[in-house]
């Protein structure tokens, strides 16, 4: 792939477990020919697979370590070390992502091990990452988690992985192009939160100033187009709902 191309490729736009024909969280950025997958939960490879037909993305990052966030990460690795691998044993794959997500990595598949595919980076470490700088910001979740704001020459995108509401938020999506967000819940739960409701997520895009908010992370079974609304009236900037396969030029 050649030329200036900007664009994000949704790979799955569900939470906890993956709607019958969806997958869980996944995104494919693209910019200037260089790709970078932001989480890989259950079922997003096949998807992920599809849209690098020719070839395998440039990195990977793990907002946090639940599986239906990295559990594919683990069928990128096979596909590395099986293709790339083969043809130059040295090679290993950027990993950003936290020591929790190697552990499950691991876990699932230990031989060969995780670092052996992957050149694993500490997500809590800014990063420049191709042509992006990637700067993290720790977010609520039940397990340590980051959102992760990328960089480039007339680009930014945001992404906060899970969170709950955090003023954290406004700084992680500050005049971004695009601001990818947790939409999980339908109602607010008692304190402490490590979810948002779509309304909450167009609130932060609104405080942050966000030029598009891409809703995602619904909870199965989730009404998503009554989710939109929620956060268009928060939100006064194009509000985008998650849909697998779905591409937004950048």
């Amino acid at each position: 792939m050649g030329g200036a191309v900007s664009r994000l490729t949704v790979l799955g736009s569900c939470g906890a477990w993956p709607e019958a024909g969806r997958a869980c969280a996944g995104f494919l950025l693209e910019h200037n020919g260089f790709r970078v997958v932001l989480d890989l939960g259950y079922g997003a490879a096949p998807r992920l697979f599809a849209h690098c037909r020719d070839g395998l993305p440039d990195a990977v990052i793990v907002t946090h370590e639940h599986p239906d966030h990295c559990a594919d990460v683990s069928a990128l690795g096979r596909a590395w070390h099986y293709t790339v691998q083969a043809g130059e044993p040295s090679a290993r794959l950027p990993l950003h992502c936290t020591p929790g997500t190697v552990r499950r990595l691991e876990a699932m598949e230990p031989r060969p091990h995780p670092e052996t595919l992957f050149e694993v980076r500490d997500l809590a470490e800014p990063a420049d990452i191709g042509p992006f700088r990637m700067t993290p910001h720790p977010l609520p979740h039940h397990q340590p988690n980051f959102g992760v704001r990328l960089t480039a020459p007339g680009l930014t995108v945001a992404y906060t992985g899970d969170t709950g509401p955090s003023p954290t938020l406004a700084e992680l999506g500050r005049d971004a192009d695009l601001f990818i967000c947790d939409a999980t819940l339908r109602t607010q739960p008692p304190e402490p939160r490590y979810l948002m409701t779509a309304a909450e997520a167009g609130h932060w895009a609104a405080q942050a100033g966000a030029r598009r908010l891409l809703l995602t992370h619904f909870w199965p079974g989730t009404d998503r187009p009554a989710a939109a609304e929620e956060a268009r009236a928060r939100f006064g900037g194009e509000v985008l709902v998650a849909e697998e396969d779905l591409t937004i030029e950048l």
